[in-house]
């Protein structure tokens, strides 16, 4: 089986990903203590995507758990789902991060690196054939950000052939939680331009000022778990145009460094609220296209579509969703770049999420993403060019000349993704031209 190895990192991280797990033992009908409680054989029939089956016929999560403070881990042990992981998984230090990189990077974390890496080999070698690995994480703390990239860099070295997928929950532009987000993040973002092979970006208070009414962070912990249970389910369901990690990444990924994607999610629902009227596929694609449903603080009107791939999930007809995608493409084509013709990959599951009819998953590859990593790098400017709070990183052995070299491979990356904005298909046409001019000569 192609099997996913889950890890989740800090208070963020950890709460994201204890989501993540009801979602899927919900769809795969297995119940808070690992039994299985469902009524079809599609369930069980690539369960092993995510669990591992006890010797008991227990399902037990491929899930590492991980911070530098026992407190989250506390609170998702005595969660619902608590005792349905393995305990030998948690892996916890007492003294946290304290907000800071360094601390998570470079002295707390790098303690605390091999007991995880340990038990995520472990994880691994009882995989029949592991396809990748996904990272749940923040990047404005210290743990996610910096234990976090630390363990992305060290599976990269172990597990070179193998995909690394992260959800990564970037600081919001509206509401700080700390001073110190854009030095986190920025950090973040020179290590995930290279040790990371697809990126999903959350921003959670962009997610709450779309919806224009009052969420607990639970709803939208939700509504993350739901876009990342969208991401796999092909893996786990059958379908009628199958995909998975690396499928995704070939066809949304046409640069290398530029494996930053916005995701949205239709229907938007609350938790508990059955459907009372099923959407239909127009309908759904309408949604799933809405600037609205885009989980992160950037617009994609601003910017153009390198790529994008929709998951749709319930009992449809794939013509009728293929018809639907050309039909978006056709009518906003000046959103799209003509350079990468029929750049929407569509996937069809036949397996509906838990109380839905009919729902999908959008991930698009659009330069406007620029926007996030332009705001983080204005604000990672004003601060360090004061010098502001770098003495909590030097005190740390980090050096000043890291702090450049990310925020210069930060605004590369903006770049980058400005260039192939204005780039056009005709440019190539007149080079081509002129090569094929100097070869007659």
């Amino acid at each position: 089986m192609r099997e996913i190895l889950h890890i989740q990192g800090g208070q963020c991280g950890n709460q994201i990903g204890s989501k993540f797990w009801e979602v899927v033992c919900a769809e795969h009908g297995i119940d808070a203590t690992g039994r299985y409680e469902g009524d079809s054989d599609l369930q069980l029939e690539r369960v092993n995507v995510y669990y591992n089956e006890a010797s008991c016929g227990r399902f037990v999560p491929r899930a590492v758990l991980m911070d530098l403070e026992p407190g989250t881990m506390d609170s998702v042990r005595s969660g619902t789902y608590g005792q349905i992981f393995r305990p030998d998984n948690f892996v916890f230090g007492q003294s946290g991060a304290g907000n800071n990189w360094a601390k998570g990077h470079y002295t707390e974390g790098a303690e605390l690196i091999d007991s995880v890496l340990d038990v995520v080999r472990k994880e691994a070698e009882n995989c029949d054939c592991i396809q990748g690995f996904q990272v749940c994480h923040s990047l404005g703390g210290g743990t996610g950000s910096g234990m976090g990239t630390l363990l992305i860099s060290k599976i990269r070295e172990e597990y070179p052939d193998r995909m690394m997928l992260t959800f990564s929950v970037f600081p919001s532009p509206k509401v700080s939680d700390t001073v110190v987000e854009p030095y986190n993040a920025t950090l973040s973002v020179h290590q995930l331009v290279e040790n990371a092979d697809e990126c999903m970006n959350y921003i959670y208070v962009s997610i709450m000022l779309k919806s224009n009414i009052t969420i607990d962070v639970g709803d939208l912990n939700h509504l993350i778990s739901a876009t990342m249970s969208g991401v796999t389910c092909c893996l786990r369901f059958p379908g009628q145009l199958n995909s998975d990690l690396r499928k995704l990444a070939v066809n949304l990924i046409p640069f290398p460094r530029l494996h930053f994607f916005m995701v949205g999610f239709a229907p938007l629902t609350s938790r508990g609220s059955q459907q009372y009227r099923a959407l239909s596929v127009p309908e759904l694609t309408q949604q799933m296209w809405d600037s609205k449903n885009m989980m992160c603080a950037a617009d994609p009107r601003h910017g153009r579509y390198l790529t994008a791939s929709a998951v749709f999930r319930g009992k449809m007809s794939t013509k009728e969703v293929d018809e639907q995608m050309l039909n978006v493409q056709n009518k906003n084509s000046s959103y799209f770049v003509e350079w990468i013709p029929n750049n929407v990959k569509s996937t069809v599951c036949d397996i509906p999420p838990t109380g839905l009819k009919m729902a999908s998953t959008f991930i698009g590859n659009s330069t406007s993403i620029q926007e996030m990593f332009r705001r983080v790098s204005e604000q990672f400017t004003a601060m360090f060019r004061r010098k502001a709070f770098l003495h909590w990183y030097t005190g740390e052995g980090m050096d000043e000349m890291e702090f450049t070299e990310a925020e210069s491979n930060m605004n590369d990356l903006v770049s980058e993704y400005q260039q192939y904005q204005d780039a056009t298909a005709d440019e190539e046409g007149e080079y081509e031209e002129e090569e094929e001019e100097e070869y007659q000569d």
